[in-house]
């Protein structure tokens, strides 16, 4: 009897050991990382330092940075600096102290912005400047429409509509800002061989609460208006409401083409808007800072097409 039983366990044991080697072969080997495989690549990390979220215009050029950052895979990551260039500088530093790969910059101020765009060479991470440029720093790529040149299609067609005589009021934008001086340029330059004289000059901040403050001055200290260029479409939508308000005809001309002057042109109430492409700067600025963040070239100035939006 023990005999017996001796040979059954002795057989279960075996049974035990072929089954354990059998499972043993059928199971898969754990794949193994390729000696010579490189690892993933992370994700780009791109700061945008934006002049100000208060305003359509760049409301509309960080969505356009943001759906490219998207679609490409890459962070984006937006600090409002509120039109103030202390907070501008503050902010800089901050997207510095992130570490992020590369720094997008809407200057609020082309001369206070030197310092940011420094400060940023230094600790080694690439500036590219959107729609307004910075007047010093080291600034691997600039995107803009060409302000000038939108500054003189203003100015050409007042001059059209004036028939080359009259009176007219240039609001200027921020005091600093290349897209000022610009588009001012532009302007006065497309006037220059008429006989428009520019009666009043002055800035509204490219805001529109401001606009309308400072048209309604200008309305009582200026009894003869025929025309009016506002440097961005918020000042041209402010003194619109002030121009309504005191019952006079006068021509009004913006820059930018936002959804609210567009919408005041076909209504008739402005003549035109030169209209610029912000969410194509937005979408370009991503698009090149991640091309230079891959070793590819960029051109180091990228023009946005522009033309003139009327009735």
């Amino acid at each position: 009897m023990k005999k017996l039983l001796s040979i059954v366990v002795a057989s279960i044991m075996i049974m035990s050991l072929f089954v354990g080697c059998a499972n043993t072969q059928d199971q898969p080997e754990t794949e193994k990382p390729a000696e010579n495989q490189e690892p993933a690549e992370e994700a780009k990390t791109i700061g945008l330092a934006i002049s100000t979220l208060n305003n359509p215009f760049f409301v509309d050029l960080e969505a356009g940075a943001k759906a490219k950052a998207e679609e490409l895979g890459a962070t984006l990551v937006t600090l409002d600096s509120q039109d103030d260039s202390a907070t501008e500088i503050s902010n800089v530093e901050d997207l510095i102290n992130q570490g992020v790969d590369l720094i997008l910059i809407n200057p609020t101020d082309s001369d206070a912005v030197k310092s940011s765009v420094e400060a940023a060479n230094k600790a080694g991470i690439p500036v590219i400047t959107l729609d307004r440029s910075a007047n010093g720093g080291e600034v691997v790529s600039h995107i803009a429409s060409d302000n000038v040149a939108g500054g003189k299609l203003a100015g050409e067609y007042i001059v059209e509509l004036l028939g080359g005589k009259g009176n007219v009021v240039e609001l200027e934008g921020v005091p600093g800002a290349s897209a000022a001086r610009e588009r001012g340029e532009g302007f006065n330059a497309a006037i220059a061989e008429s006989d428009i004289v520019v009666v009043a000059k002055q800035t509204a901040n490219f805001d529109r609460a401001e606009g309308l403050t400072v048209m309604e001055n200008i309305l009582q200290a200026q009894p003869e208006i025929d025309a009016i260029f506002a440097h961005n479409d918020e000042m041209a939508l402010g003194a619109l409401e002030a121009i309504k308000a005191s019952g006079r005809e006068i021509i009004v001309v913006g820059f930018d083409a936002t959804d609210d002057a567009k919408a005041a042109v076909e209504s008739g109430e402005m003549a035109a808007t030169v209209e610029q492409l912000p969410k194509e700067i937005g979408s370009l600025g991503v698009d090149t800072a991640i091309k230079l963040l891959n070793g590819e070239s960029v051109e180091k100035s990228i023009p946005v097409a522009l033309q003139l939006v009327k009735k």
